[in-house]
């Protein structure tokens, strides 16, 4: 779902099952982008284009982008205008009103070649708007996955593949790629995981299993496992599981 230098891997069908807390929790942000009647909008990251919709319901006509093939083969069967392309290699110029990215730009590693390509997107004077994780994004759920892949002998990378940043961090991006009137907060965010810890380490961390080369004959043990050792961190006394999510909800302008 995730576009730009990304180490995701994404089924469409897994995804709307155990992520649909993604764009359920994506309003706030979508508000903060306040889309109007006839702006011309841009998408990063639309995934399977469940907010998307939702910004063209509010009269505005979007353009979805996604790196994912069975992401944007959803949306597109959807009806939305979505195409398969990478972030970091957008050439779109001063073409859209406003730029929207829910739960995306942490996954775009090349991180300052994206805010390029979405500063030269934008039209003078547009805006940018948006929420990723933050520093300290679920790093309870990160630390359990590492701790039982090392355990069982995986050759775990040494860094994960996100960017989880701090206001201050972020804004060393943003602002030298040109943006002004910078909005950055950080929003801790406990977020129920109706469908458990196996089945979201399953969907949200794939790719993360392909790096520490875990068989996919293996998966849905190693991921029981990683269940049984954060259930006493992330699991309520009532039965439900959580994840310790940190987002960074933003809001920045394009100078006119």
């Amino acid at each position: 779902m995730k576009p730009g230098a990304s180490t995701g891997q994404w089924n469409a069908a897994d995804y709307a099952r155990v992520g649909s807390f993604v764009p359920e929790l994506g309003a706030a942000a979508l508000d903060l982008l306040d889309p109007r009647p006839g702006e011309h909008i841009l998408d990063v990251g639309c995934g399977d284009g469940a907010l998307t919709r939702k910004i063209i319901a509010r009269g505005a006509s979007v353009v979805g982008i996604d790196n994912s093939v069975d992401m944007i083969d959803a949306a597109k069967a959807a009806g939305l205008d979505a195409h398969l392309l990478d972030a970091a290699a957008m050439r779109f110029d001063t073409e859209f009103d406003a730029v929207f990215s829910n739960a995306a730009i942490h996954w775009m590693l090349d991180r300052q070649a994206v805010a390029a390509a979405i500063f030269r997107a934008l039209k003078p004077g547009g805006r940018f708007a948006g929420e990723m994780g933050a520093d300290g994004n679920i790093a309870t759920l990160r630390r359990g996955i590492r701790d039982e892949l090392e355990a069982r002998g995986y050759p775990v990378p040494a860094e994960d593949p996100q960017w989880y940043p701090t206001v201050e961090q972020f804004r060393g991006v943003y602002g030298p790629a040109g943006f002004t009137d910078i909005d950055a907060r950080i929003i801790p965010r406990e977020t129920e995981l109706a469908s458990g810890i196996a089945e979201w380490v399953k969907t949200f961390r794939a790719g993360w299993l392909d790096a520490a080369q875990v068989p996919e004959a293996e998966r849905d043990e190693v991921a029981a496992a990683i269940e049984r050792r954060l259930e006493p961190q992330l699991r309520r006394p009532d039965g439900s599981w959580f994840a310790d999510y940190v987002r960074l909800r933003f809001i920045m302008r394009k100078p006119a």
